[in-house]
């Protein structure tokens, strides 16, 4: 159960038999307490906890109050009711007789039943495919009873309130079924022929995973795409089981399969064919028999214009009224289905009551306050940065593919106003030491990408400058050579990359295109470009500070096991301003959401903090992302374990730990009652844990459609935060973000862990096309060497 959608505060019992749940938005005395604390042996070394860290109390600092509606629909359920779970084995397999037992009655897998079922096993109605097989055989086993009862007692022995339904809505893109070679040549943007023939590998990741109907035959079966065949149409075999019932078989050409048996002539013969099928059972069929059927989300940058500007104008609608529409629909919560449960759900959103804190002040330049506008936002017209890194040796790439005249004008052009707006900054930028003119095809493989950078590298040191602190590169278009180029120049080369796309950097470039530039270059150098002007929160002049992130990267659900999950850690190196990361990132197992290493990268991180500053952190607060309550337990009994155990040293260096998760996936929605939640907004009643340290915060300004609030969650504190001080602490972190002016949705540390493990997720994709056809390809994408970062770059933020 989704322990956020439990609600603190308000409500009363109500009805015979039933548990309401409702009411107003008071903050309500628990009745029974939270847990009490207990010690977690850490091999030989204890911490103390207090369970998923307790609520201390409920913040009260704000600069207004805020009434909002959340999508939280309360439900109220007879507690003598018990719901039946049902486990259900579909084993494909010719039968002879049938069942009253029909599938269209029952689930594919679990069976959630208000009554009790008959188990064993059945043979029932298989279905639309009647000429491959006729019947099913399905064993049904019982797993579990849920009594509700005893979430009744649960829900009693804490509060008055109790269960709600949080009902999301959001618009995405998704492509019409289609043929595949029609998809694949939209997708692609060539003909199939080209694909085919050039980059058969570009075919394959754009299919592989995706769920394709047939045409060859009746049917609403839908399979996955497991692969495309290494041999064209014409040229592929399979062993036919003779027809007459002997165990002997005949090698037969696909082609002639397909034309004698489904009267197909083949005309794409050398495109090839999709391996289809489901579990271990492969099928063969030629692309032109199939149409995908998945919806499937469709890359919004491959959008074209028009439909992207109709998709912006669904999102700014308000989807309150949508989420209010299916709660009252015939087949939703309200329908006729909860009922036979005894389970009903409220149609009106919850009441809440929310709290608008104060921004910080900022630093920018100088040590003068500046204050942000209404939209959290700061105006760098007119304003420097706090720390400027200078800027002697760097060089410009242009991949224009072109080397005229007029192209020689505008890169001048760009580089004067670029060094102009550095300037306004109050940083000094050179000339470039080198201008390289070459074209888009130098990004096409990774050899070339390492010959031209090298090229570059060596004729600035013929030029007696030394070596270069920053490489620009201008390209024509986003480009699959962009993660090479990251790649060779982080990992090989050891010199950062700032790429811009010549549509905005030539033709009159504007002055928040240069302005965001010049943030992000500085960032990368070491520089400072915002402080807060207050000292954070809850932390004394004698502390020495560290923030972590963490964070996880996985393959997408098609990709195998041999593509590892990509892990993130970043912390900060300076205090008290706290706004200077450094980074590590490793592979690991397969979609494994533990950080195996974790303990280790924070010892390395902790280590590099004392180098640079003369001291160890006192204090440590780390962020996780990625987790859902279901692993709240390997968090912090597992994880934090694993820190613990890496970076104390006996009763010498012991620092104080608390350890937050941050979740943005989740489906709350707070509605104000008109336009969009004021950044700054929290909430820590009525729809958070009854008793646990939870809170949403809004950091940010919604542009777009309805800003969605971060849901933090405190698993364990050794340093005493009260609410106020710990939702005022992240939001102010919020506002250290180094590449923007305004407030991110959220806290930077994860934000930033987000952004390394995604690099991570480039590097393995270099490295998989690297060795595409070598057999070692699944133990080498796991080489840790592979992805260590050039020590020129370890400890400074290349990732922004």
């Amino acid at each position: 159960m989704d322990r956020g959608n439990y609600q603190r505060g308000g409500g009363d019992n109500t009805g015979r038999g039933e548990h309401q749940i409702g009411g107003g938005i008071q903050q309500q005395e628990v009745v029974d307490g939270p847990p009490q604390s207990s010690d977690v042996d850490v091999g030989s070394l204890k911490i103390t906890e207090q369970s998923s860290s307790s609520l201390p109390d409920t913040g009260k600092i704000a600069v207004e109050s805020i009434r909002l509606l959340a999508n939280h629909f309360p439900v109220r359920f007879n507690p003598q009711t018990i719901i039946m779970h049902y486990d259900m084995d579909i084993q494909h397999q010719p039968v002879t007789d049938k069942s009253e037992f029909p599938c269209d009655k029952t689930g594919k897998k679990n069976i959630f039943s208000a009554v009790q079922l008959p188990t064993g096993c059945f043979t029932v109605n298989g279905g639309d495919d009647a000429m491959e097989r006729s019947y099913d055989r399905v064993i049904i086993k019982p797993v579990a009873e849920l009594q509700l009862s005893k979430l009744s007692e649960y829900l009693s022995g804490h509060i008055l309130q109790g269960m709600a339904l949080s009902l999301d809505y959001s618009v995405l893109a998704l492509p019409k079924p289609m043929p595949v070679l029609k998809y694949l040549k939209e997708y692609l943007k060539e003909p199939n022929e080209a694909t085919f023939k050039n980059n058969r590998q570009a075919a394959q990741v754009a299919l592989k995973g995706l769920k394709v109907g047939v045409i060859h035959r009746h049917t609403n079966q839908k399979f996955v795409i497991k692969e495309l065949t290494d041999l064209d149409t014409h040229k592929i075999t399979f062993p036919l089981k003779d027809p007459k019932g002997k165990d002997s078989t005949t090698e037969v050409f696909l082609v002639d399969y397909f034309r004698d048996k489904y009267q197909r002539e083949i005309q794409f013969r050398d495109f090839p064919s999709l391996v289809i099928g489901k579990g271990n059972k492969i099928n063969y069929v030629p692309m032109e028999l199939c149409v995908l059927v998945e919806k499937r989300r469709y890359p919004k940058e491959d959008l074209h214009k028009d439909t992207a500007l109709i998709l912006k104008n669904i999102s700014l609608a308000q989807p309150q009224q949508a989420i209010c529409e299916m709660v009252q629909a015939k087949d939703g919560p309200c329908g006729a289905i909860t009922p036979n449960f005894e389970i009903g759900v409220d149609r009106n959103m919850t009441c809440v009551l929310g709290r608008i804190l104060p921004p910080p002040d900022l630093r920018l330049g100088s040590q003068s306050r500046h204050h942000v506008n209404d939209k959290c936002q700061s105006n760098l017209v007119g304003k420097s940065v706090v720390e400027g890194k200078e800027i002697q040796r760097w060089a410009l790439i242009d991949f224009s593919s072109k080397n005229d005249r007029d192209l020689k004008r505008q890169v001048d052009v760009f580089v004067d106003k670029l060094k102009d707006r550095y300037l306004r900054l109050g940083i000094n930028m050179e000339e470039p030491v080198v201008k390289h003119f070459t074209h888009m095809n130098e990004l096409s493989a990774v050899g070339k990408v390492e010959k031209l950078l090298n090229d570059v590298v060596n004729e600035a040191g013929q030029k007696n400058k030394g070596k270069l602190q920053m490489i620009v590169c201008v390209m024509e278009s986003k480009d699959n050579g962009y993660k090479y180029l990251k790649w060779v120049s982080e990992t090989k080369i050891g010199i950062v990359t700032q790429c811009c796309l010549s549509s905005n950097a030539y033709n009159n470039a504007k002055d928040q295109f240069l302005a965001n530039l010049c943030l992000k270059i500085n960032a990368k150098l070491g520089g400072s470009n915002m402080e807060l002007m207050e000292r954070l929160p809850n932390f004394g002049s004698e502390d020495n500070v560290m923030f972590i992130g963490a964070d996880v990267n996985h393959p997408t659900g098609k990709d195998s096991d041999k593509y590892p999950s990509i892990a993130a850690v970043v912390a900060t190196v300076n205090w008290p301003a706290a706004n200077r990361y450094a980074a590590r990132v490793r592979p690991q197992e397969h979609r494994t959401d533990k950080i195996i290493e974790f303990g280790k990268m924070c010892k390395d991180l902790v280590d590099t903090y004392a180098k640079l500053n003369s001291v160890k952190p006192n204090k440590i607060v780390v962020f996780r992302d990625g987790v859902s309550e279901g692993q709240f337990d390997m968090v912090r009994n597992e994880v934090l374990k694993d820190l613990v155990e890496a970076i104390y040293e006996s009763d010498k260096y012991r620092p104080t730990i608390t350890l937050v998760v941050a979740q943005k996936r989740h489906h709350t929605r707070l509605f104000p009652k008109e336009g969009n939640v004021p950044p700054g907004t929290v909430v820590d009643t009525q729809i958070v844990h009854p008793f646990d340290f939870d809170f949403y915060l809004c950091s940010h300004f919604g542009q777009l459609g309805t800003s969605k609030a971060t849901h933090y969650h405190v698993l364990h504190d050794e340093n005493g935060f009260s609410s106020d001080r710990l939702q005022k602490l992240i939001y102010n972190m919020c506002f250290t973000f180094a590449r923007c002016t305004k407030p991110v949705s959220l806290v930077p540390p994860v934000y930033y862990a987000d952004l390394v493990a995604y690099r991570g997720r480039m590097f393995q994709e270099v490295l998989m096309e690297m060795n595409a056809s070598s057999s070692t390809t699944s133990s080498v994408s796991f080489e840790q060497s592979f992805y260590k970062l050039h020590k020129d770059l370890q400890n400074i933020m290349f990732f922004v």
